[in-house]
This record gives structure tokens, sequence and C-alpha cells, in this order.
């Protein structure tokens, strides 16, 4: 029964850096496979499809980033906790730990709407974002007539930014340094 597990854990953290790495469609089973050292048909027996192991990523992605959350210091007002996590999702790309999914993918799609366990931690991640952004609105750190909604939204849409990956290209600028122009962009915008 642990060997099961442990094997699990390694094809889950094959596909992690493999998304990170690859993105969605350039994953393939063989090549997960390959990364692990074990048959495709082992493969199969813990994640019947492609769509499922990525949901399966993505859930524990989701879980990370809610922990990451639990971390911060409780003492921090709404705002500075949504800039310190904007902060950490851009580090963690930077590493290769956050997974590119494609915008646009019938199959993934349907198998990420299917998967339980997916749809409850994305759904319990919005309800903490949203909650959040709520409050930095009371806080006055975000513009109170911008839907949460859309704020939530937007805050993903930067989690996956290629600008961070085109900057880096450039050289001109630090990792830290990309890290820290995007997240005050983000929320203070490119005015003086």
């Amino acid at each position: 029964m642990r060997q099961l597990e442990l094997r699990e854990e390694a094809i889950l953290n094959a596909a992690h850096q493999l998304l990170g790495r690859l993105g969605y469609e350039e994953m393939t089973m063989d090549v997960v496979a390959a990364e692990v050292g074990i048959a495709k048909a082992s493969l199969y027996k813990h994640f019947p499809s492609k769509e499922k192991l990525a949901a399966r990523t993505m859930t524990r992605l989701f879980d990370r980033t809610i922990a990451r959350l639990h971390e911060l210091d409780p003492a921090l007002r709404a705002g500075d906790k949504l800039r310190q996590m904007l902060d950490w999702v851009l580090r963690e790309r930077l590493k290769g730990s956050i997974p590119h999914l494609p915008a646009t993918n019938s199959a993934l799609e349907q198998g990420l709407m299917t998967d339980q366990d997916y749809l409850a931690a994305l759904l319990t991640l919005n309800a903490e974002l949203s909650t959040l952004v709520e409050q930095a609105k009371a806080e006055g750190a975000l513009a109170p007539e911008l839907p949460t909604d859309y704020i939530v939204t937007a805050i993903y849409a930067r989690s996956c930014d290629p600008t961070l990956e085109y900057m880096l290209r450039g050289n001109s600028y630090s990792p830290d340094e990309i890290v820290t122009h995007m997240v005050r962009a983000f929320f203070s915008g490119v005015q003086p």
C-alpha cells in the first residue's frame, strides 16, 4: 500500500514539474511515465487519463495555495495578504512550480469540471480569496466599485501572466525586480 502511495506521489510530482516546464499540451503520458521511470501501463493504473492527472495536480496546487494563505500572519491587513499571495505565486512560477494549463481545451475542461476534488479545492480557494478581496475593499486597499469576482479572476490571470517569462528572457531585471514590479503594477497600477 505504501509503495503505491509513494509511486502516486512521484507521478504527481513529475506531472507538476512537467506541466510547469512543458505545459499541458506538450506533456504526454509517455513523458510522465519516462520521468518517473515506470511503464506507461503502470501510470494508467493510477490515473486513467491525462485529464485526471492534470486535475489531481491542480487540486494539489490549490491545496498548497490554501495552506500558504493560512500560513500568513493573521495580523496582516487583507490587501497585504493578497499582495503576499500574488508575490508567492509568481515566485513559485519562477521555480517552475505552477502548472500551465491551456485556456481552451474541451477534454481538459470536461475533466476538470467533473472532478469533485478539483471543484471543491477551487471553490474553497475562490471563497477565501473573495473574502480577502471584500475585506481589502472595506479597508480601502481595493476599488470598491470593481466586482469581487472580477478582482479574483484578475489575480488568477496575473498568476499565469506571460510577462514573467518575457521579462526574464530580456535579462534586464532580476527575478526579484520582475516580481516586485508585477505585484506593484497589479495592485497600484502604473500611474505615479
